[in-house]
This record gives C-alpha cells, sequence and structure tokens, in this order.
C-alpha cells in the first residue's frame, strides 16, 4: 500500500512543480509575445484612408454630392474599388468621377485610354480623364458638388502626375466653393528623401511642376495637400477648404512592401518598388534618344541604346562612388510586352547600358544616380545624344541642367546647384507632416 501511496503522490509532485515552473515563465513568455507582435503591427498593417472613411470620418461625406478623383490604386483593405464603395454608400451620392490616362480601374497601357470624357460601366457615371489637355476640372463639371474625394497612390517624385493633379484639383474647388478630402496613402520610398531641383519660377502651374516641391518630396499626398494649402501654392493664392482622412500605423521610415499594404503597380512600367526607386532618376531618359528599359523585365533600372560603350560608362559611373548603388554593364532587347499599347523606344534593337543596381535602398540617393548616367553618356556620346529639350524641361522643372550638362559640369557641381533651394523646401515642409 506503502508503494502505492508514493507512486501515486509522484505525478501531484512533477505537476505541482511544472505548474510553478508555467506561473513564473508565463508573464514572460505574454510580454515576449505582446513585443512581437507590437513589432509587427510597427511593420505592417497600416491602415490607410479610404478604410477610415466610411466609419470614423463618414461625417465628412453624409449628405453631401460627391465627386471622385481615382484610379485602379483606390482600393479599400477588402479589395473593393473606391468607386464601388462610395457608389454603394448610402449617405452619400456620388455623382461623377475623375480619371487619369488609362481606365479609372486599370492602369494597362493595352486597355483603350480614357476620352476626355467617358462612361463608367459598372456605375453607370460621367467620368472625365485629367491627364489629356485638361488636368484641373471645369465648373461645368463640378456642377452640383458638394466635396470631392481625392484617393490615388502616389510614389514620391514631383513629375508623377498625381501630385500635380492634386494640385489643380484643389484649385478648382477652391475656386468653386467645393471642399476636399484626401484619402491618405504612403510614400511607397518612405518619407524621409527629399532631394532634386525645386522649380523654376517659370515653371510653376505645369503639369510636372505644380508647385515648388523638390523631384523627391518624402510626402504623403495628405501632406502635399496641407503644403499646398498652408503655403498658398494654389494659383492666386486660394486656398480649398481641406480635410485629411490620415492613415493609422504608418512611419516616415517605411518602405512599402513593409505597410503590409498589397502592391499593385503605380503604371504599367514600375513593376517593383526597386523601378519606382530608379525611375525617380531615370525618368530623365523618357527625354533623350536612350532607352529607360521599358519592354524589360527591369524598367528603369535598364538604361542603354545600341551605341553606348556600356564599360566605360560603368567605370566612370563607380569613380563617383555614388551612395547605395552600384553601376553594372548589360546588355538587353526591349520588347513590346502585352501590357504596352506600342512599341518602346529601341524596339527590337539590341542596346548597350546600365544596370542600376540598388544595393541599399536606405542610402541610395536615386535622382542623383539619373543625372550622373546623363552625365557618363554624354561625356562619352554628346554626338549621338538627341535631347527633347520640352521633356527634359518637363522633367526638371528647370533649365539650368541641361546647360550644366552642356558646359562640363561635373555631377557633384549639379547636386550642389539644388542645395539651398532643397534646403529652403526642408524646413518649410516640416510644420505639414502628419507622421513620425
Amino acid at each position: 500500500m506503502k508503494a502505492m501511496n508514493i507512486q501515486s503522490e509522484e505525478p501531484l509532485r512533477l505537476m505541482s512543480i511544472i505548474l510553478c515552473s508555467a506561473l513564473i515563465f508565463l508573464p514572460r513568455f505574454a510580454l515576449c509575445l505582446g513585443d512581437s507582435q507590437s513589432k509587427r503591427a510597427v511593420s505592417g498593417h497600416v491602415q490607410v484612408g479610404a478604410d477610415r472613411l466610411f466609419s470614423e470620418y463618414s461625417h465628412l461625406i453624409r449628405g453631401k454630392r460627391l465627386a471622385l478623383v481615382s484610379n485602379h490604386s483606390g482600393r479599400l483593405s477588402d479589395g473593393s474599388h473606391i468607386v464601388d464603395a462610395l457608389f454603394r454608400y448610402r449617405g452619400a451620392h456620388l455623382k461623377v468621377l475623375f480619371g487619369m490616362e488609362f481606365n479609372i480601374r486599370t492602369n494597362d497601357y493595352s486597355i483603350q485610354r480614357d476620352k476626355e470624357k467617358d462612361i463608367d460601366k459598372e456605375t453607370g457615371l460621367v467620368k472625365y480623364s485629367l491627364y489629356g489637355e485638361i488636368h484641373k476640372p471645369t465648373p461645368e463639371m463640378l456642377k452640383g458638388i458638394d466635396l470631392i474625394v481625392f484617393d490615388i497612390q502616389e510614389v514620391g517624385t514631383r513629375f508623377y502626375e498625381h501630385v500635380n493633379i492634386l494640385g489643380f484639383v484643389m484649385e478648382a474647388a477652391a475656386e468653386n466653393n467645393i471642399e476636399v478630402v484626401v484619402l491618405d496613402r504612403p510614400n511607397p520610398m518612405t518619407g524621409l528623401k527629399q532631394d532634386g531641383f525645386v522649380p523654376d519660377d517659370e515653371f510653376l502651374y505645369r503639369f510636372g511642376s505644380f508647385g515648388k516641391i523638390p523631384v523627391l518630396h518624402g510626402m504623403t499626398m495628405g501632406e502635399l495637400a496641407c503644403f499646398y494649402n498652408g503655403e498658398k501654392m494654389l494659383h492666386g493664392g486660394v486656398t480649398a477648404t481641406l480635410h485629411v482622412v490620415e492613415m493609422k500605423g504608418w512611419k516616415r521610415s517605411m518602405w512599402y512592401d513593409e505597410t503590409g499594404l498589397d502592391w499593385r503597380k503605380p503604371s504599367p512600367n514600375l513593376l517593383s518598388l526597386n523601378s519606382v526607386v530608379a525611375y525617380t532618376g531615370t525618368c530623365l531618359f523618357e527625354g533623350l534618344n536612350i532607352s529607360e528599359g521599358r519592354g524589360t523585365d527591369k524598367p528603369f533600372e535598364y538604361i542603354g541604346a545600341p551605341w553606348i560603350d556600356h564599360h566605360k560608362a560603368a567605370e566612370m559611373l563607380n569613380r563617383l562612388k555614388l551612395r547605395g548603388v552600384i553601376f553594372e554593364p548589360v546588355e538587353f532587347t526591349p520588347v513590346r510586352k502585352p501590357h504596352l499599347g506600342r512599341d518602346p523606344e529601341l524596339s527590337g534593337q539590341l542596346c548597350r547600358g546600365i544596370f542600376v543596381n540598388i544595393t541599399d535602398r536606405n542610402l541610395v540617393e536615386p535622382y542623383r544616380a539619373g543625372i550622373a548616367l546623363v552625365w557618363a553618356f554624354h561625356q562619352l556620346h554628346a554626338d549621338k545624344m538627341v535631347w527633347d529639350e520640352t521633356v527634359i524641361e518637363r522633367l526638371t522643372a528647370t533649365t539650368r541642367f541641361m546647360k550644366m550638362i552642356r558646359d562640363g559640369k561635373r555631377p557633384g557641381e549639379i547636386f550642389a546647384s539644388w542645395s539651398d533651394e532643397l534646403g529652403r523646401f526642408k524646413e518649410r515642409s516640416k510644420k505639414y507632416m502628419l507622421y513620425n
């Protein structure tokens, strides 16, 4: 009997030890688990403005007649398009749509581009394009509208059309006593990169340089809207009645792939986040007779032409020791891809060029990399380069760039030329930052 008692007590004693140990370590385990979840919340699960509009901010649209400015990127977390969400919402009345170059629901070049005026088949609403001759909605287009909802994913660069359309839309709203709601989304390249030329006065209020902001502005759409208003950037000094529906969970140090949000190509040739970063600088080649990699698997990361001495160019560029990037010789042949509406530059021709290999995205200064590429090619092949000056001036918003390249200025001298104006912008923009 005694032996039996010992055997029956031993498991109880072991269970007691295990239970006590668990009680000691459980709080530590819970604390570690909490820290892990907290870290994941910081590095992801960003809630964009569109997802907050129909709950916390529904009072902004309730009972109002709405216009919507959006494109394919205007999605809620459940995948539904902001057009459909507003159209179904019984508390407001969506009346008219404004899109960009493509159909408001897609960014595919192969689909027929928007006409100035069209009908959205899913809702039957009239849709205007702000990409062609008209960038600013007219009073006739806005007749009977109380409020404009603006929801577009930006890429972080001044010459990308959306930040300019934002200015034109705010200006139209101010002139017609219409409120504006900007549904905020992340700057995909973080909110820390600010660099490049600030537009000369003669280039202001244009498509590519609406306001006094540098090529890399380091702001979100909501912050830019506040900047336009607060700094009296709208033409004539008018100000719009503005509401920004802020994001939750976004930090300035976040890259888009750290937000937890689905990646949707901002435009057909911006295939990845790397191509967005490279595009900031290599978009300059849209104004030259050199392929910017459209029609390859690395658009804006591959830059070249059949006549370029790519090995010599890579050697020159790498001697500059620009941060976070290596310039590698590459050969590529652009071809027409299914999503393209026409043959790309130098289609079917073997191009010798440079692969802009971004090795550290936090350190890289992509606009400087693009400037350096133009400089190297001009040093080697000035006689073969053909400039579309109108396009170059739209992208740089200054006449200084072409003059300095043609005068033989080195990249460091070109970078220094925008130092003062960039410093002034950085100081002015600080008070409009909505996120840490």
